[in-house]
């Protein structure tokens, strides 16, 4: 006799039958939506490689004018160039200046303008230090000596800066003038905007070969001056006459000085010159040597090229060169090092505290 099926089962197994048969419909519609939008997506992609360079830029860059708009009001500056075909001299004079932007808390200023050319960059100069000021009046001029050859490969720059007496003096804006694009067959006097100062590049000073050999049992520190090459051009003809300065200081005010012969007219001098100190074991670990290149002038004041320092108190490869000589006793350690700017090798032993009157020479 067969048993009838409850009819709570087959509820069960009907739900349970629909339940696979929608599972499976929506599995279908997922699979068919993935390929519609695979095939958008490609589309959109053939229809990008397909827009030329000028719409492409337009939909990912921001319009120039807004660009233009984000960009502050450093201020105006009025200047004059006046150049002397005859005495080879171009003078630059700085007028006033106009809405310059307030850099100290109170909504003012107090600027000051530093002149120079490029690329030498060797004589720089500054207007007096106007306070609490955004639109001062400087008529100040400087001359700059530069041959009728060369003034076309030069740039005026005048950069206005805001005193800060005890933190590092802030750059307000600069204005930038290649002699090139200037008429100098008369005075030029314009207004131009302030624009954010560029850092300028480094100039080369040039490089220098030495070996330093120390002997612990007769405290003997031997310098060999070898070579230098790639100096800076001191001189109107496009070479130098350089030698080199080597002074010994010593618990920062004792010191020995000795120089190399001068070598005319080369930017690449061969000296292989030995200079000899005497240093104890005790005293080496607290000396510093100083090696500076000079260009010689009869007529004049000779002209520092460049100048590093060595020893314990040294950072980088003349830290390295003094270690390597420390570690390796009576032997020559020979190396190479790139010349530093004056001021900075002087600003460094100043920190050491090494007295002003060791630091000029």
């Amino acid at each position: 006799m067969m048993r009838l099926v409850p009819k709570w089962a087959l509820i069960a197994i009907a739900a349970g039958v629909g339940l696979v048969i929608l599972l499976c419909v929506i599995c279908i519609c997922v699979k068919c939506c993935c390929k519609k939008k695979k095939k958008k997506k490609k589309k959109e992609q053939v229809n990008l490689k397909s827009l030329n360079g000028s719409t492409t830029t337009s939909l990912v860059q921001p319009d120039m004018d807004d660009l233009n708009g984000a960009e502050e009001n450093r201020g105006k500056l009025q200047y004059f160039l006046d150049y002397d075909f005859k005495k080879e001299e171009i003078t630059v004079g700085i007028i006033q200046a106009m809405d310059l932007m307030a850099m100290d808390l109170g909504g003012t200023s107090d600027p000051y303008v530093t002149v120079y050319l490029l690329p030498e960059k060797t004589h720089k100069f500054e207007t007096k230090v106007y306070r609490r000021s955004l639109n001062p009046t400087f008529k100040e001029r400087f001359t700059f000596k530069a041959s009728q050859a060369e003034i076309a490969d030069k740039t005026v720059v005048m950069q206005v800066y805001d005193f800060n007496r005890f933190s590092k003096h802030d750059v307000i804006g600069e204005v930038r003038i290649p002699l090139n694009t200037v008429n100098l067959n008369h005075v030029v006097e314009e207004w131009r905007d302030l624009t954010c100062a560029i850092k300028d590049e480094q100039v080369k000073l040039g490089d220098i070969c030495f070996s330093l050999r120390y002997v612990p049992t007769s405290n003997k520190l031997t310098v060999v001056i070898l070579e230098a090459k790639n100096l800076r051009i001191m001189d109107k003809d496009g070479l130098s006459d350089p030698y080199v300065k080597i002074r010994l200081m010593l618990n920062k005010k004792k010191f020995k000085k000795k120089k190399t012969t001068v070598k005319k007219n080369t930017l690449n001098p061969y000296f292989n010159e030995s200079f000899t100190f005497d240093v104890t074991f005790e005293e080496i670990q607290k000396v510093q040597l100083v090696i500076s290149v000079w260009d010689h002038d009869k007529l004049s004041k000779n002209d520092a090229i460049g100048k590093l320092f060595l020893g314990c108190d040294a950072t980088g490869n003349q830290l390295r060169h003094w270690s390597d000589m420390l570690a390796n006793p009576r032997r020559p350690i020979a190396q190479w090092h790139t010349l530093q700017a004056r001021e900075e090798v002087d600003k460094a032993l100043k920190e050491l505290g090494v007295k002003s009157r060791f630091q000029i020479f």
